[in-house]
C-alpha cells in the first residue's frame, strides 16, 4: 500500500540532533543533553515554517537546554494519572472524559503538558484496550462528552478513527464527541477528503486544534481547516500564551482574527501548565490579564477566547478576566470600560 502524502512527510520527521544539525545551526552538545531526557520530533513541513533563529516557531519545536536546567514544576501538575481509572481514560470532570488513543504527535512541542509521556515510545491504543475504555464510558451514564486526544489522535489510520467514532455514537448518553488535534497546524496534509467523509457520518463532531502564532497560518493549514469546516465539523482553537512566542496583544489579535477567516473560533487561551521542563515559557497572570485588556473591546468578541488557568493538583480549568469594576456602594457600581473611561451603573435587586 502506497504512503499518503502526510505519511511521507511524517516518515521524514527529524528525531535526532545529528540530522537536525544538517538543517539548522545548533549547539549539538547542548541539544543532545535535552534529547536524552525529552523526545525530539520535527516534521519537514513544520520545520519549513521557521523564519529566524529563536523565533516563535523555533521556540515551539527546537529543544532548549532550559528544559533540563530548570527543575521547577511537576511531571504531572494536573494530576491526570490520579484521574486515570483505567488505561486510556482520564476522568477529571464528572460529565466528560478524555479518551487517550495515542502518545504520538506530528511534532513534539517543547511546551507540552504531557511532556512526561509523549514520544518516549510510539504506541496507539489497540482495539482490545479501546473496548475496555468503551465499557467504562458505557457504565458511567452521566458521561455526555468524550474528548478524543493523545498525543495526537489523527496519527492513527482512518479505519481506526472511524471505529472509535462509530462505537462512541452507539452510546446513547454520549451527546458530544470532540477531537483534539494539532495536525491542521503542524501537519495539515493529514486532513484528507476521506477523513472529512468519515467525520460527516458521525455529527456532531467538535474539533479543537492548536495554533499559537500567525506564522502557522499557511496556505496548507488554511485548506485543512476549511475542509473540516466544509464537512460540518465545528472548529475551535486552543492557544497557549508563551513568553517569546505570542505574549503580546498585537500577535494574538492577528492570530485570532486570521483564525476566524478560516472558520476556526478562538476557544481557550491558556497560561502554560506548571510542567517540569517548560517553565521558561511561563507568563505572569498580571501580564496575561494586561494582554487580555488590550484585546477585549479592540477586536470582535468572536476573536476573544476564554482566558484559562488549569489549576495544579487537579483543580481544573478556571477562567480569568480583567476587573472592570472600580468600586461599588450598594447598588451603585463604577466601571472603567475598555477605553479606560468611567461609567456608572445602577444595579437591580
Amino acid at each position: 500500500m502506497s504512503m499518503k502524502k502526510w505519511q511521507q512527510i511524517l516518515s521524514n520527521t527529524i528525531t535526532d540532533v545529528e540530522t537536525l544539525s544538517k538543517h539548522i545551526k545548533i549547539d549539538k552538545k547542548r541539544m543532545k543533553r535535552v534529547g536524552r531526557k525529552y523526545a525530539i520530533g520535527i516534521n519537514p513541513y513544520y520545520l519549513s515554517l521557521i523564519r529566524k533563529h529563536g523565533g516563535p516557531i523555533w521556540k515551539q519545536c527546537i529543544p532548549d537546554t532550559l528544559e533540563v536546567i530548570d527543575e521547577i514544576g511537576r511531571r504531572d501538575p494536573l494530576m491526570e494519572d490520579k484521574y486515570t481509572p483505567i488505561k486510556g481514560i482520564v476522568h477529571r470532570y464528572r460529565d466528560r472524559v478524555l479518551l487517550v488513543v495515542s502518545n504520538m504527535c506530528a511534532g513534539y512541542c517543547r511546551f507540552c503538558t504531557r511532556k512526561r509521556k509523549i514520544g518516549l515510545k510510539d504506541k496507539t491504543v489497540k482495539k482490545e484496550k479501546f473496548k475496555k475504555a468503551l465499557n467504562y464510558i458505557k457504565r458511567h451514564k452521566y458521561v455526555r462528552d468524550v474528548i478524543i486526544s493523545g498525543g495526537d489522535p489523527l496519527l492513527i489510520y482512518d479505519d481506526m478513527i472511524e471505529h472509535y467514532l462509530r462505537e462512541l455514537r452507539k452510546i446513547k448518553h454520549v451527546q458530544i464527541i470532540r477531537i483534539d488535534s494539532r495536525t491542521p497546524c503542524v501537519l495539515p496534509q493529514r486532513i484528507t477528503p476521506k477523513l472529512c467523509g468519515i467525520f460527516k457520518k458521525y455529527h456532531p463532531i467538535y474539533f479543537n486544534t492548536h495554533f499559537n502564532h500567525y506564522y502557522e497560518i499557511t496556505k496548507e493549514s488554511r485548506k485543512a481547516c476549511e475542509m473540516l469546516a466544509d464537512a460540518g465539523v465545528v472548529m475551535g482553537n486552543q492557544t497557549v500564551l508563551m513568553r517569546g512566542v505570542n505574549d503580546d496583544a498585537k500577535t494574538l489579535k492577528r492570530l485570532f482574527e486570521e483564525l476566524l477567516t478560516m472558520r476556526v473560533r478562538p476557544y481557550y487561551l491558556y497560561l502554560p501548565d506548571a510542567v517540569k521542563g517548560t517553565y521558561h515559557f511561563r507568563v505572569s497572570i498580571r501580564r496575561a490579564l494586561k494582554i487580555m485588556k488590550q484585546l477585549i473591546g479592540h477586536t470582535s468578541g468572536l476573536a476573544i477566547p476564554h482566558f484559562i488557568v488549569d489549576l495544579k493538583h487537579g483543580g481544573g480549568k478556571t477562567p480569568l478576566l480583567p476587573n472592570y469594576i472600580i468600586k461599588h456602594i450598594g447598588k451603585r457600581y463604577v466601571f472603567k470600560n475598555f477605553e479606560g473611561k468611567k461609567f456608572f451603573y445602577a444595579d437591580v435587586e
